[in-house]
């Protein structure tokens, strides 16, 4: 344990020295908490102490926390939300007929005082001296007692008592599985400050952003709850439960009533944990020597299939790992716990009573935000899609290599979603804040599988090899630093040569699109002439492919003008001719091919599929 501390400090330290050199920083919160379970009323008591460095040039008056907690409470704005979205989430409504209408109505609305969710503050002090606080919702705010200059630290201490709401979203008690505590956003957890200023969005089910910092956390809960989340355990042989060493025999007394578990979690920007008394537990050795764990209930109806899903996360840590950079840390624990599936650092709570192909889907897509959000951590509030979307990438891209039936196109369904959300007519750009999208439906296939086609439709655009460098280089270069959509467009550019500029922005800050067609294929001089047409805002390079009578086969690239960039050829079976640029400004182009038409059987735009055409009806030209 004391190596690891070590790494992750000479890994925090290394990181501060590379931040002084540039014009990059970034605040730090260092937690430590002890806090008491009563499992009886589902309420708790703690203490924090949190030591706060700015490294910003600004001096901070005011700090902020998020009180996740107190969403969960008649008239909140997450209640609210509920009750007017078009589409709410389903679990968190209920649905009743009145006159045969079917109406839904917000669970949290009619929650009972001993059912509500709250987290109180008392006792704020900074550095010792009293602060004056003010709770709005969910957020905490702080008039400081002095003011917190450029680049020091400051010790910011408090007492919390709160109530874990009914589950509703996310954190919860006795979920629809059966699970006692799903501990998730529990804790007073102060908001992040970056070059943008204070980040405190309330709390309205959306996604999150956090400070990176150290955790020290200490729970005494009934001796008979089986804990896990975040975090090291550094009493596993006083613990027991299947944490302790091996060959050692863990005994409670019985006049011990409570067990007290004491976590540490390096350099992470949350911390979760869930318990139930029937939690079975299994450690898996997985890449690395990291440590997997597996906590879920003794049903007999799903055992084997969390001891089967057990070699296969092991398979797609492993699969994470190439396509993307190692894990940095010595523990994941996937729980069974939540209300569907959720990230945490170091951790996921998914449903675990469905098939073996859902426990697995769920459990991969959550550890693939292992790495797009608990290491790189761009802010999911503003920029939903980098997370979700580059998850759901991987997700991807992993499983296919893991199924016996590999396809070409993994993405493929991702693409017809998106065309589904542009015909719908309720597109908003990935610009838009999570919470101000219109409809649920909307915000997911934006976030989820627009952002996945970010990066399909990239390694459209400079090749899947140069796709390839330039995640790992992401990664490489961004991780534990809150990238913004500008670093992923700038890693691009550097790995390719292209610009993208023009891709970052129509992408992600409109709605346009792309729309190709072939308007005619004629015939002059023994030579095929083929006149292509933009139709759609959105520019794109073109891939053409065209087949012959005879059965061969030959490609034709049109490099976009504003890319300044010729893309290798993705097939080099095929021979591929590249033709003249195409200018954004001229919706028109026409080529020459040297044969006949009678020769020709199809013209095909983009055989990949990977460039997100909404109209593909237009996109081919067949003799028949």
């Amino acid at each position: 344990m004391k190596k690891i501390l070590l790494t992750v400090c000479i890994v925090w330290n290394s990181f501060s020295l590379f931040a002084q050199n540039t014009a990059y920083w970034q605040q730090k919160a260092d937690y430590k908490m002890d806090v008491f379970m009563d499992t009886e009323r589902f309420q708790y008591k703690g203490k924090q102490e949190l030591i706060y460095t700015n490294n910003s040039q600004d001096t901070l008056k005011k700090v902020y926390y998020h009180l996740y907690n107190n969403a969960f409470q008649p008239g909140s704005e997450m209640d609210f939300r509920a009750q007017n979205i078009k589409d709410p989430d389903a679990r968190m409504v209920t649905k009743t007929k009145v006159d045969g209408t079917e109406v839904k109505q917000s669970r949290i609305k009619n929650l009972k005082p001993d059912e509500i969710g709250y987290l109180n503050i008392s006792n704020f002090k900074q550095d010792g001296v009293a602060a004056k606080t003010k709770t709005t919702g969910t957020i905490l705010e702080v008039f400081l007692a002095k003011p917190i200059l450029p680049h020091s630290t400051t010790t910011f201490t408090l007492d919390f008592d709160g109530q874990l709401p009914v589950q509703i979203r996310r954190s919860g008690r006795n979920n629809s599985e059966g699970v006692a505590l799903s501990m998730s956003q529990w804790y007073p957890k102060i908001a992040e400050f970056d070059f943008e200023g204070w980040h405190a969005d309330p709390y309205i089910a959306r996604e999150f952003y956090g400070v990176w910092g150290n955790f020290d956390v200490t729970i005494t809960i009934d001796k008979n709850y089986v804990l896990g989340g975040t975090g090291y355990l550094q009493n596993p042989n006083e613990i027991g439960h299947g944490y302790q060493e091996t060959g050692v025999e863990v005994k409670h007394p019985k006049k011990t009533k409570n067990l007290s578990w004491h976590f540490v979690a390096p350099m992470v920007h949350d911390f979760t944990w869930a318990a139930d008394k029937e939690y079975l537990h299994d450690v898996v050795k997985g890449p690395n020597d990291v440590d997997l764990h597996f906590l879920y209930k003794n049903n007999p109806k799903i055992i084997e299939n969390w001891k089967n899903v057990q070699p296969l996360m092991v398979k797609v840590m492993d699969l994470y790992n190439k396509h993307i950079g190692n894990y940095p840390y010595k523990q994941y624990s996937f729980i069974q716990g939540g209300d569907g599936g959720m990230e945490y650092a170091m951790c996921t709570l998914i449903l675990g009573n469905g098939t073996l192909e859902g426990i697995f889907g769920t459990a991969t897509h959550e550890l693939g935000h292992s790495w797009f959000q608990h290491v790189l951590a761009s802010n999911e509030s503003k920029h939903a899609w980098m997370d979700e979307g580059f998850t759901t990438y991987v997700q991807n891209l992993v499983t296919n290599e893991m199924t016996a039936k590999k396809v070409q196109n993994p993405f493929k369904q991702n693409y017809v979603l998106y065309t589904d959300l542009v015909n719908s007519g309720k597109e908003q750009p990935q610009t838009t804040h999570s919470d101000r999208y219109d409809e649920n439906r909307p915000y997911s296939i934006s976030s989820y599988i627009k952002g996945s086609v970010f990066l399909s439709q990239l390694g459209y655009l400079i090749g899947p090899d140069k796709l390839a460098e330039t995640i790992k280089r992401f990664y490489q270069d961004f991780k534990f630093k809150h990238p913004t959509p500008n670093d992923i467009k700038r890693t691009a550019e550097r790995v390719s040569g292209a610009a993208l500029d023009w891709y970052l922005t129509d992408w992600t800050q409109t709605t346009n699109t792309i729309d190709y067609g072939i308007t005619a294929v004629t015939e002059n001089d023994k030579n095929t002439v083929v006149n292509l047409e933009r139709i759609g805002r959105m520019p794109m390079p073109i891939d053409l492919q065209v087949e012959y009578v005879d059965g061969t086969v030959e490609s034709f690239y049109i490099p976009l003008r504003m890319m300044y960039f010729e893309k290798g050829n993705p097939n080099p079976a095929i021979k591929r001719t590249v033709l003249g640029d195409w200018a954004w400004a001229n919706p028109k182009y026409k080529f020459s091919i040297e044969k006949p038409k009678s020769t020709i059987k199809k013209i095909t735009i983009d055989p990949s599929g990977l460039m997100a055409d909404v109209k593909m009806t237009n996109n081919v030209f067949e003799v028949k």
